[in-house]
């Protein structure tokens, strides 16, 4: 890390042409991942980044400037390549730096390990993929570990750093049948060094259930396109709240006017059932942080409180261009770019409902067990994502697999629609894209009900 001396010149010299603010990020972070196609290896790499950026803001402008080279000229350079950008009176400030250190406790680290570990707990999943059935024609396994490692300061007398491991698998299983080929998936993944695969991750029980979504999806039927009531299961489920509603309670969009949930704290914008969450001090989960990238403190933000809304996730420049105080919601992907406004792990809250009580009590619907990718609008809220396992119901009883299903709507209607939510919540891991890149995020709920969405499918239209 750098000297005292040092980011206090940096600083100094980002305030010389006027700005208010300045900040200075410094990473330094390695990454090792390994692919395996049918057990073999097919790709390995192992990453260094190193670098800083300087940022400084005016009001609500704000410029960004960062380098590679971490030498004190190229540090120096950086800062006034920012300062330049917004160029102002200049005020004399003194600055004095208190340092805070953070970092999450690890029994293995990633440096203890070789690739033989790493390669043996893939080619293990692999192989279960494999024993789940004869139809599996194509297992893709990977794992990805990284050591996070940053210091940010800035001139109000911030100095925060971090150590911050991260590790995930990725299983992908193709089961065909000579004609059609459908697809299963599982991506695992913590905050914690390589004990995790003894202590949070089944790895071979994720490849099962993989290779099970394949199979089952492969015999399934098209799904028939209505209007329906649709029960989604928890985990990765939460990502149409995270894609369709949170994102649109980022300061990122709401600053800017470019939220549907602008100027609406204090009303109701859910059913009543529902209250969300965006909670970066979870221990060791995938989305959580110990100090986020503008050197705040992470929160447990309350985001909707039994349907009302109560807050949004904000950042240093939304909190400029809202009037309000910054959430510990500051993320990026890493030097090369500002930080924005982010998730971290984001769920709806566990309610009062019990699971099967929801599909028993559903006359005719679509119970969503996986749900895969989609898009959004984040302006309007508007979505379509795609169902990767889902069962068609009757009267109250799962009757059979149906494959290629879609729920498509907005995020404001879906909130209000929900009407049941179980009592178990779990969560799904993600990498989740915006202004200031990609960060690992989870997304999360219990199983839920909505008492109506449209159901896009080539299975033809109910009457």
């Amino acid at each position: 890390m750098m000297e005292q001396t040092l980011r206090e010149q940096v600083l100094s010299a980002a305030l010389q042409e006027g700005a208010d603010f300045a900040e200075l990020f410094y990473e330094d972070s390695e990454t090792n991942t390994i692919e395996l196609i049918d057990g073999h290896v097919e790709k390995a790499s192992a990453q260094r980044i190193r670098g800083a950026g300087v940022r400084v803001l005016q009001g609500t402008r704000s410029a960004y400037a960062y380098t590679s080279d971490v030498s004190a000229e190229s540090l120096l350079h950086t800062a006034r390549a920012a300062a330049a950008a917004l160029p102002g009176i200049p005020e004399h400030r003194q600055i004095t730096l208190t340092p805070q250190r953070f970092s999450t406790p690890v029994k293995v680290g990633f440096d203890t390990i070789g690739n033989q570990d790493r390669i043996r707990l893939i080619r293990d999943a692999a192989r279960a993929v494999r024993d789940v059935s004869p139809e599996i024609s194509q297992v893709v396994t990977g794992y990805m570990d990284k050591v996070r490692r940053f210091e940010v300061c800035n001139s109000e007398g911030v100095l925060a750093s971090d150590v911050q491991p991260r590790t995930r698998l990725y299983i992908s299983a193709v089961a065909m049948d000579g004609t059609q080929a459908q697809t299963g998936g599982e991506n695992p993944g913590c905050s914690m060094g390589f004990e995790a695969y003894r202590e949070r991750i089944d790895a071979e029980a994720h490849a099962r259930a993989a290779a099970h979504t394949a199979v089952t999806m492969l015999h399934a039927r098209e799904c028939p396109a209505a209007f329906l009531p649709v029960v989604i299961d928890g985990g990765f489920g939460g990502v149409i709240f995270h894609e369709a509603c949170g994102h649109s309670l980022e300061s990122t969009s709401v600053g800017r006017g470019n939220s549907e949930f602008c100027g609406k704290v204090g009303q109701q914008i859910a059913s009543p059932i529902v209250s969300a969450i965006d909670d970066g001090t979870l221990p060791f989960e995938w989305g959580t942080i110990n100090v986020d990238d503008e050197g705040n403190a992470p929160r447990r933000n309350l985001l909707i409180e039994n349907g009302i809304l109560k807050g949004y996730m904000i950042d240093r420049l939304g909190g400029r261009q809202l009037n309000m105080a910054a959430t510990g919601s500051a993320r990026r992907q890493d030097y090369t770019l500002a930080p924005t406004s982010r998730m971290t792990n984001t769920f709806i809250a566990p309610g009062k409902d019990d699971d099967d009580e929801m599909i028993a009590t559903m006359d005719r619907g679509l119970y969503a067990k996986k749900m895969g990718g989609g898009s959004v609008n984040p302006v309007t809220g508007e979505f379509e994502f795609a169902v990767s396992e889902g069962y068609w119901v009757e009267k109250g009883q799962i009757l059979y697999p149906v494959r290629g299903a879609t729920l498509v709507g907005r995020g404001a209607d879906v909130l209000m629609k929900i009407d049941r939510v179980g009592r178990n919540m779990w969560m799904g891991q993600g990498m989740c894209g915006s202004l200031s890149g990609s960060v690992p995020v989870n997304v999360g709920q219990p199983r839920i009900r909505v008492s109506g969405i449209t159901v896009g499918g080539k299975g033809g239209a109910l009457k």
